[in-house]
């Protein structure tokens, strides 16, 4: 079983990263495989709504690392999706490349479970993670908690290293996650199947 985390900072080993790899440790222990992938510092362009992938089977712009990405998803069995704070909101790569890969890839996720982190010098961290979440429940993923907010505080990786209550999360992130992958590979090996899905219903009007 396998585990992506999906840096979405610029700063490849900065304090998301420090954060995403306590998780890593935390996962690698209980057997899993990981794999952090990093959105470094290239230009990632937003979704258009173009529909074009839904002919396609993928993004239409398969210039950068949402295709990449989404094919790996698919053979993945859970997601840790870990942002800076930017003006109290996700970081806007981050976004943009999660519209895309949702819109363009949503079947990669569902059933799924994912975890959002938010890493803040103080705060703007709440909503960051409020954002993340939404990617989840639109795509029918269990969303993994710890024992507090999934969230670490620091300016520098150092920092973050010494919010010990920071640390202890990102680790009970990493034991939830294992958990609830290992119970849903159970649940498959004695027969327990996905949970019937509806067609979808669109209510295109407010009344």
């Amino acid at each position: 079983m396998k585990i992506i985390l999906v840096n979405g900072s610029c700063n490849l080993k900065g304090c998301t990263y420090t954060a995403l790899n306590e998780i890593a440790g935390v996962l690698e222990k209980e057997g899993l495989e990981t794999e952090i992938f990093s959105l470094g510092g290239d230009p990632i362009r937003d979704c258009i709504g173009c529909g074009a992938c839904g002919k396609l089977g993928e993004c239409v712009f398969g210039e950068d690392l949402v295709n990449l990405f989404v094919r790996k998803a698919r053979e993945a069995d859970g997601f840790v999706f870990g942002t800076p704070v930017y003006y109290a909101h996700p970081s806007g790569r981050l976004l943009s490349f999660l519209d895309r890969a949702f819109y363009s890839g949503g079947s990669a996720f569902a059933f799924k479970p994912g975890a959002a982190v938010a890493s803040a010098r103080r705060a703007g961290t709440t909503a960051s993670i409020d954002v993340l979440n939404k990617y989840f429940t639109i795509a029918r993923m269990p969303v993994v908690s710890s024992n507090y907010w999934n969230m670490v505080h620091g300016n520098t990786p150092e920092e973050v290293r010494q919010d010990l209550e920071g640390m202890q999360i990102m680790r009970g992130i990493g034991q939830n996650m294992a958990w609830i992958v290992k119970c849903i590979e159970a649940g498959k090996g004695s027969g327990i199947g996905y949970p019937f899905i509806e067609e979808k219903v669109r209510t295109n009007f407010i009344r």
